[in-house]
């Protein structure tokens, strides 16, 4: 309703700001925590070769940030490229190296089967926490060059999977509801999401039909 009263943009975004009040035309924008690079001089052991890699021989993993409410929060996934099974997750308000240990203490079976951990450079993988880790589990590092983001393809495609069916279709009240949805979806994409490069095999339907001990 007009009423014939002028009022500045400034007021009207003040006044929003403190009802809580957010335009339709607006988008949330995501600001990203800035990433410090990680130096180590660890080299690209996987060198990418993303097929014909033995069960657990390799995973991969890496963060992507999910709306939650008014903020954002991050999930990190470990990814076998045996099969492209997702096999560790986690979700939390921080893009931390302890999001990446969470995700490493949901993996079922022993973390000693995995030969190789490759990820990019992002600093959250840098630090004393996942050292100690892969040392205890006598797990191999392998890191992406600086500045190649081709090195971590297949992570980047699975996340691109993740925000288009999961992220982009889903609103997450709180951090719990992030965590119960992540898991169902995890679920079906393991046990019923189709792969073309697995055959058209879901990751699980491969793992138990080229295995001959399941573990």
């Amino acid at each position: 309703m007009n009423t014939g009263k002028q009022v500045s943009r400034r007021r009207i975004g003040r006044i929003m700001k403190q009802e809580g009040l957010v335009s339709n035309y607006t988008t949330a924008q995501f600001k990203p925590q800035k990433d410090i690079c990680n130096e180590s001089k660890t080299q690209n052991i996987l060198g990418r070769q993303f097929h014909g890699q033995g069960y657990r021989d390799v995973v991969i993993s890496d963060l992507t940030y999910v709306r939650v409410g008014a903020c954002w929060n991050y999930i990190c996934v470990l990814v076998d490229l045996y099969n492209r099974e997702i096999i560790g997750y986690s979700a939390g308000e921080d893009k931390t190296a302890e999001l990446v240990k969470a995700a490493f203490q949901s993996v079922e079976g022993s973390l000693e089967d995995i030969r190789l951990f490759h990820t990019d450079r992002g600093n959250e993988f840098k630090n004393q926490t996942i050292e100690e880790l892969l040392e205890i589990f006598h797990i191999k590092r392998s890191l992406s060059h600086k500045g190649g983001p081709y090195d971590n393809a297949v992570a980047e495609a699975t996340f691109k999977i993740i925000k288009t069916e999961f992220v982009w279709n889903e609103t997450f009240a709180d951090l719990r509801e992030l965590k119960l949805k992540l898991w169902d979806y995890i679920h079906w994409y393991n046990h019923h999401r189709i792969h073309s490069s697995l055959g058209y095999q879901t990751p699980v339907q491969y793992r138990q039909n080229n295995l001959k001990k399941v573990v």
